[in-house]
């Protein structure tokens, strides 16, 4: 994880910088200012080629309303749902990083002091974390490491199922 005084100074007065709440259907987007000041309204999107298209246009949308010109997307690295947007802004040359999800967690309260939560004001604590330099950049997994993560989650799902199919089996004897 990153914390250095470079990593603050990269966040320029031309950046937005776009914080995504990511869930299973539908991610939520929050942009703020090299300030910290939020931009434009929150963007509930899809988690398919029609929602990051229109991430994509919301993000011009607001660099242009704005009048910036660097864009840094974040998001958390829970789960692998990240995994498909993340490559799929990459590949359009986007600035992709993630933030630890402990320090999401942790960060709640320093904007209103209530640990509430909301995929609304998660993806504004996640834009609010990098532009304060907290993140880290993606590496780049080899193909072969990416197929072993796909196995591995498909054997969890499998062994939870056998377990299940076990546990009705004994109750039934």
């Amino acid at each position: 994880m990153s914390f250095g005084l470079e990593d603050t100074e990269r966040i320029s007065t031309q950046h937005l910088v776009v914080g995504i709440d990511i869930a299973q259907q539908t991610h939520v987007a929050r942009a703020v200012n090299f300030r910290g000041i939020l931009l434009g309204i929150p963007l509930h999107f899809s988690n398919d080629d029609a929602g990051f298209s229109l991430l994509l246009q919301w993000m011009k949308d607001l660099q242009e309303t704005q009048t910036l010109n660097d864009t840094i997307i974040s998001m958390e690295s829970t789960g692998h749902y990240w995994h498909s947007l993340a490559a799929w802004l990459k590949d359009r040359k986007l600035e992709v990083v993630l933030v630890n999800p402990h320090l999401v967690k942790k960060n709640k309260e320093n904007r209103d002091n209530s640990p509430s939560k909301s995929d609304i004001k998660d993806a504004f604590v996640i834009a609010d974390m990098v532009k304060n330099g907290y993140y880290t950049i993606i590496k780049e997994n080899s193909e072969v490491f990416m197929e072993l993560r796909v196995l591995m989650a498909n054997r969890e799902t499998i062994v939870h199922r056998l377990v299940s199919v076990k546990n009705q089996i004994h109750r039934w004897v």
